[in-house]
């Protein structure tokens, strides 16, 4: 049977600017993936996607950690909270945030004589 994609709304502050969107993903997960890539356009390829639960219980708290790929450099990103899709969300924009700076890295600096 044919499934309906899933949706996101996103709202990120980017560069002190609250920037929102709606996106449509094969999952919740993949839905908030895009809907940064939409906010934040980048070519850096999702090479790894982990969940892991830090605490027991119902109200067990998620640890997520995304590994993101740009140029040849790679980055990990992690982030908590009770619910997945928040922690996901938090790890993909600590990556990113790294890929950035790493970015920064790489300009040269001004040139002297």
């Amino acid at each position: 049977s044919r499934r309906d994609p899933h949706t996101a709304d996103l709202v990120l502050v980017i560069e002190g600017e609250e920037k929102a969107v709606s996106t449509e993903g094969q999952g919740p997960v993949d839905a908030c993936f895009n809907a940064m890539r939409a906010l934040f356009p980048h070519e850096a390829v999702l090479e790894r996607y982990e969940v892991k639960a830090v605490t027991g219980g119902t109200d067990a708290q998620a640890e997520v950690v995304v590994k993101l790929t740009e140029d040849g450099k790679s980055v990990l990103g992690s982030g908590a909270d009770i619910d997945t899709l928040v922690a996901s969300c938090r790890a993909y924009v600590h990556a990113l945030n790294k890929l950035i700076v790493k970015r920064e890295r790489k300009a040269p600096d001004a040139l002297t004589a």
